[in-house]
C-alpha cells in the first residue's frame, strides 16, 4: 500500500469513497458529493492525500482552512473518508498519521475534526493520533431534519507553532 497526493485522476475514486461515506449519514451534513473543482478549492493544496493499494484507492484524508483569517493561517479541519471494504482495518489511522505528518510539514499547528456524536470509530481513531476532545456541540446542525450533535476534537502540534 502506498499513500501519495491526492489529484484530479484519484477524483473518480474520492468522489465515490466520499459518496458511500454521506450514505451512512455519520460523516458530515452534506448531502451531495461536490465537483472536484468544488471540492479542490474548499481543500489546502498542500495537505490531501489518499491510500492505494495495486493502484485502487482505499481512502483519502484532506484538509480545509478554517478562516481566511491571518491568525487562524495554522489551523485546518480534517477529513478522513474510507472505502466500504477498507474500514476497520487500520488504514484510517495511517492516513490521518500520514494526513497530521502532512500538516506539520506546511506549518500548521492546529488540526480540528467535528464528528457526529455517534461516529464512535471516527472519534476513536483521532484520539489514537492525539486529538483530544474539546466538548460536544449539541443540536448543531440538522441532517434530513434531525438536530445532530457533533464532537469537536484537536490536534496541537508539539512541533509548530511551540
Amino acid at each position: 500500500m502506498e499513500i501519495e497526493q491526492l489529484t484530479e485522476k484519484h477524483w473518480r475514486e474520492v468522489s465515490a469513497i466520499y459518496a458511500s461515506g454521506l450514505a451512512t449519514g455519520h460523516a458530515n451534513f452534506s448531502s451531495q458529493v461536490p465537483g472536484w473543482a468544488e471540492w479542490d478549492n474548499a481543500h489546502l493544496k498542500s495537505c490531501r492525500i489518499v491510500m492505494t493499494d495495486d493502484g485502487k484507492v482505499l481512502g483519502w484524508a484532506a484538509l480545509t482552512a478554517i478562516s481566511d483569517r491571518c491568525v487562524y493561517a495554522g489551523v485546518a479541519e480534517v477529513s478522513v473518508y474510507m472505502a466500504e471494504n477498507a474500514r476497520g482495518s487500520g488504514i484510517g489511522k495511517r492516513l490521518l498519521n500520514a494526513i497530521v505528518d502532512e500538516s506539520e510539514k506546511n506549518n500548521l499547528w492546529t488540526l480540528e475534526a467535528r464528528i457526529f456524536a455517534e461516529n464512535l470509530a471516527s472519534i476513536k481513531i483521532h484520539q489514537a493520533n492525539g486529538f483530544r476532545i474539546v466538548g460536544l456541540r449539541e443540536r448543531i446542525g440538522q441532517l434530513n431534519g434531525i438536530w445532530r450533535d457533533t464532537m469537536l476534537l484537536e490536534r496541537r502540534s508539539s512541533k509548530i507553532g511551540v
